[in-house]
């Protein structure tokens, strides 16, 4: 097995550098690239995954369908498509640039992520094939009824995603992709498909 790396980040969002991802999530995880996705089906309804109970960092939680890191010199939408493949076994239709500039900390049992994580919606019409090593369980629920309860506070889920949907539109599907200009720089030189 080859070692993953992940693209190292200045405030500015510039490349400063890369580090092997099994030493970069700790108590003082230095800032990194990142991206989540939201999958949604022919329904609109968006495909939440839970989080392998043995997986390094928050195990066991409740999130959006995908979320991963560029290996350096990988343009994001094609990370995104890779990930979505590896982890649930889909191919990605409609694949967008909702939050190009989203950026969060999180930290579980002393573990920080500290993320600069462009978001993605797309679609698929492919049936679920999820790797048990990354995913342990997952629902797909009517966007609307989601959005309410990660909003209201009632449908437990990862912090980095209810902080997401506070920023998504209502109607992400329908969203207009935003600018890859807005990308961290770091990202921007990568966001060719």
């Amino acid at each position: 097995m080859t070692a993953e790396s992940v693209v190292l980040l200045d405030e500015q969002g510039r490349a400063v550098g890369t580090a092997d991802k099994r030493g970069v999530h700790h108590g003082d995880t230095p800032l990194h690239l990142a991206f989540s996705c939201y999958i949604f089906d022919e329904q609109g309804s968006v495909l939440v995954t839970r989080r392998a109970l043995d997986k390094a960092t928050f195990p066991g939680v409740w999130t959006n369908a995908c979320c991963g890191h560029p290996a350096p010199g990988e343009p994001l939408p094609a990370a995104v498509r890779r990930r979505v493949h590896e982890e649930l076994g889909l191919r990605l239709d409609d694949l967008r640039l909702l939050l190009p500039r989203f950026r969060y900390r999180a930290v579980q049992d002393g573990t920080v992520e500290n993320e600069m994580c462009p978001v993605f919606v797309a679609t698929t019409s492919d049936e679920v094939r999820l790797d048990p090593s990354e995913v342990e369980a997952i629902r797909w629920e009517p966007w609307a009824e989601f959005r309410r309860g990660v909003l209201d506070g009632s449908r437990p889920i990862s912090s980095w995603c209810r902080e997401q949907v506070e920023l998504l539109p209502a109607d992400p599907l329908s969203a207009p992709a935003a600018s890859e200009e807005d990308l961290p720089p770091a990202a921007r030189r990568l966001s060719a498909p």
